[in-house]
């Protein structure tokens, strides 16, 4: 285990160190400093201002905190509301666990190198936050936790760094919003997230971005799955953003451990979105499935896939779809790699348009070619996600539905 001083040299040798894909981005022209804003009451949260409001639901934030379990909301670099109404759930800042806990230090930079590139290594020097959501042991989340992670001042780089932590045989959900005030148009999210799920352990995690349009973001995500656990990792981003690279990476490391990720992406003109996702299967067991669906309105998306096989008796698979509407570009780049005989893997990947015949046929039956458009986008997106509450879903769905229209 490196000490801080070495962890800080590291973080700085890689300040000028560019990401290995996608665009590079100039940190130094966007502002870190802290920005201060005044905690706010449960019932302070609801008196926010309607656009706002919307803002923060089109993100998965309920600010009435009905169907939810408990609450992280930061605002640029200040954490202005944090609770958890869930007995067996805690949920806090990181850097007040940090000070409070020396067992959350176990789980910090553990997964994610410092180093990995220039945007680790500037959370790791300029850290402005982030949270720990942790299920104790046998606990179980009735209700979604929810968290977001929203931007306010023009410019500003936001540095947060995040711990998800599913103990034994305990079930988690998280529902988080990454969004942008409605006046706000240029800025950095710079995301760093650590998942940890023990033996026979549940997690669900949907991230649902609604940016700006001269926004760029950067998570960085890596999760460790124990025996029997299951790890869900679902990604949502409708709106018009200027730049997103992530590339999610989750190793099984026990026998019948699981990993699934889906996500639904809506690319409009200008954008470019650099979206994968990596599953290391190490032992006996171990399933995997990744499915993306994107749809490119004038955007240059590049689909990424990867899953390596690494003992016998895995099985995985892999689905890459795309849509051409308005223009653009879609880039699906699956990847399979076997290490040893006796693994189970295989791929899907396709890149189309609207099927006239489809259009028309539904125009036979009554309906405009607008609402034939939007009721073919709206199968195309429709990714069956396993594993979640009810709740969590049907907020899925109407984020989709919602964005599906305000596209169209």
């Amino acid at each position: 285990m490196y000490t801080v001083t070495e962890l800080e040299e590291k973080a700085r040798r890689a300040l000028d160190k560019k990401a290995t894909f996608g665009d590079d981005i100039d940190l130094d022209s966007f502002d870190r400093t802290f920005v201060p804003h005044k905690y706010l009451a449960e019932e302070e949260i609801c008196a926010l201002p309607e656009d706002e409001q919307k803002r923060l639901i089109m993100s998965g934030l309920d600010v009435t905190d009905k169907g939810r379990g408990g609450t992280y909301f930061q605002k640029d670099t200040a954490v202005i509301h944090c609770h958890s109404d869930e007995e067996g759930i805690e949920v806090m800042p990181v850097t007040e666990a940090l000070k409070k806990h020396d067992w959350v230090k176990e789980y910090f930079w553990q997964l994610v190198p410092v180093d990995q590139d220039k945007y680790t290594a500037s959370a790791f020097l300029e850290l402005h936050d982030g949270y720990v959501i942790r299920a104790l042991p046998g606990s179980k989340s009735i209700y979604p936790i929810q968290a977001c992670l929203y931007l306010d001042k023009e410019n500003l780089q936001q540095n947060v760094h995040n711990l998800i932590i599913a103990e034994e045989g305990s079930e988690l959900h998280i529902i988080t919003g990454c969004a942008t005030s409605p006046h706000m148009r240029r800025g950095v999210h710079v995301g760093i997230s650590e998942f940890f799920v023990k033996k026979g352990a549940k997690l669900s995690f949907t991230m649902i971005h609604n940016w700006a349009e001269e926004m760029s973001v950067r998570p960085r995500s890596v999760a460790r799955v124990e025996e029997g656990g299951v790890f869900i990792n679902n990604y949502i981003c409708m709106k018009p953003v200027r730049s997103i690279q992530m590339y999610p990476t989750t190793h099984l490391v026990g026998n019948d451990a699981t990993a699934m990720f889906y996500s639904v992406i809506v690319g409009t003109p200008g954008s470019y979105l650099d979206i994968g996702g990596r599953i290391f299967l190490k032992n006996s067991g171990c399933r995997a499935e990744i499915v993306q669906r994107s749809i490119s309105n004038g955007a240059h998306i590049i689909n990424r896939g990867h899953l390596i096989g690494e003992a016998p008796d895995i099985k995985a698979h892999l689905e890459c779809k795309g849509l051409l509407i308005g223009g653009g570009i879609i880039d699906s780049i699956p990847q399979l790699e076997g290490h040893v005989e006796g693994v189970d893997m295989s791929h899907e990947a396709a890149v189309g348009k609207l099927a006239e015949e489809e259009i028309n046929y539904l125009m036979s039956r009554g309906i405009s070619q607008e609402q034939a458009t939007s009721t073919i986008v709206r199968g195309f997106l429709n990714v069956d996600i396993k594993g979640l509450p009810g709740l969590l879903k049907e907020e899925i769905d109407r984020t989709i539905d919602t964005s599906n229209r305000d596209t169209m």
